[in-house]
């Protein structure tokens, strides 16, 4: 491969590098031949599948000073901000990861010499705020546009790819479902490219690219939202489905459903703030970004086409809606169990103990156990410990077969097949270990 003579020893810092564009601009930038500097959140499981120079742990909630970024901009030629959060939650903010944090690195490029910076922001930010969301990054175009920076500004509307994450992954899990949702509130959308957003950037990281501009990146089309499902069902080979229009309590409910998620550490791509961005769309007109880089957005169906879906992209679009449906039951099974021990089923477990021999321990073993299904049930809920959660869950259950098979091992032979029952919940808990990562 050759390396092009722009990129090498340049050395990028690159905030966002494990979200959707920015892993795929880190890589990228690496074959290029660049040095990049990931500046992520947590160095941990996401972090080992970048290819980048060096790996910055930096919180962008807590970077919210010059002196935060000054450490790390020893060496660094350019800096890119991919970073964005949906909506805020238990660990996301948006005035401090769209707006505080990169003023902070914008003033601490300025007096540490970095001259060039590119910014994602987002299409509609420069117009009137209808979220949070594209009020704060609104505000951070407003700060780049004044700084003494060497600035572009990107505008993405959705965007798509291969791999998939929020609304791009959600398009793949509507596209699954037997009927087409048709959601008549929503605006239309000109879905860009992950590829062609990556060449742009890679098109402006040399010094002798355009600068102190602002582009909006959108596709070719503005499409509806059911039509961009449409497109998704056609590729992954299903028929087409019929239009469903979904009524408006419950949008409601799902979008408030989304929110207690996103209070609970989770990152659905459906929450109130999708729902306001949705409204005003997300069109835009290509041509000044390719009269700019000379860049020829493609069209969704061009790009669905050249890459046939494979059995593994239709297995996690069947998957992606499922994820929070087993999550939630699995959830409500322990804090059920745990509500049942302590409560209604106290009587029956404290009996099955003293058969077993347990004596004076019978109650307060019930209640331990009711204690500890409802501290699993809470915490798989909690997205930062559901993990560990799910784990625990699993060894409890095996706890308690053992457990039972050598107090009272006539539960084996129970017409209701307690003990049996077991193993299926057992996979289940496979299950969700095995899709709860989001990207």
């Amino acid at each position: 491969m050759m390396i092009d003579s722009d990129f090498r020893g340049r050395r990028i810092l690159l905030l966002g590098a494990t979200g959707f564009i920015g892993a795929a601009l880190a890589a990228r930038l690496t074959a290029e031949g660049a040095a990049v500097v990931a500046v992520v959140r947590r160095n941990g499981r996401m972090t080992r599948k970048l290819a980048v120079d060096a790996i910055v742990d930096l919180d962008l909630r807590d970077a919210v000073s010059a002196r935060d970024w000054t450490p790390h901009l020893n060496g660094i030629d350019l800096a890119i901000n991919c970073a964005g959060v949906l909506q805020d939650g238990a660990r996301d903010s948006t005035h401090a990861v769209h707006e505080w944090a990169p003023a902070a690195l914008i003033s601490a490029c300025e007096k540490a010499g970095v001259r060039r910076f590119i910014h994602f922001s987002a299409m509609g930010a420069d117009k009137a705020a209808c979220s949070e969301f594209s009020l704060t990054k609104g505000r951070a175009e407003a700060l780049l546009r004044a700084s003494s920076l060497d600035w572009v500004i990107l505008r993405p509307s959705v965007v798509v790819g291969r791999a998939a994450y929020g609304g791009s992954a959600l398009f793949r899990g509507l596209a699954s479902l037997p009927w087409l949702p048709r959601l008549g509130e929503a605006g239309p959308v000109s879905v860009v490219q992950l590829d062609d957003v990556v060449e742009t950037v890679v098109r402006l990281v040399p010094e002798s690219a355009p600068s102190r501009i602002a582009l909006d990146l959108a596709g070719p089309e503005a499409l509806n939202f059911d039509a961009i499902v449409a497109r998704y069902r056609s590729w992954l080979g299903w028929n087409p489905a019929r239009a469903v229009s979904l009524p408006q309590p419950v949008m409601t409910l799902l979008y408030k459903a989304g929110d207690l998620a996103g209070r609970l550490g989770w990152r659905p791509p459906v929450r109130t703030t999708a729902r306001r961005e949705m409204r005003r769309g997300a069109s835009g007109d290509p041509s000044a970004w390719s009269a700019a880089l000379g860049i020829v957005p493609r069209a969704l169906s061009e790009a669905l086409q050249r890459e046939p879906a494979s059995v593994q992209e239709r297995w996690f679009a069947r998957l992606y809606l499922l994820k929070p449906a087993v999550i939630t039951i699995f959830a409500l099974f322990w804090l059920l169990t745990g509500f049942v021990s302590l409560g209604p089923g106290y009587d029956i477990g404290t009996a099955l103990m003293v058969e077993g021999g347990a004596g004076a321990l019978s109650g307060p073993v019930v209640i331990a156990g009711g204690l500890a299904d409802l501290a699993i049930g809470l915490a798989i809920l909690w997205r930062p410990a559901t993990r560990m959660a799910l784990w625990c869950a699993l060894v409890l259950t095996l706890v308690y077969v053992i457990a039972g098979t050598a107090i009272l091992p006539r539960l084996w032979e129970e017409p209701l097949g307690p003990m049996m029952k077991v193993w299926p919940i057992i996979a289940l808990n496979f299950v969700a270990l095995a899709i709860l990562e989001d990207r």
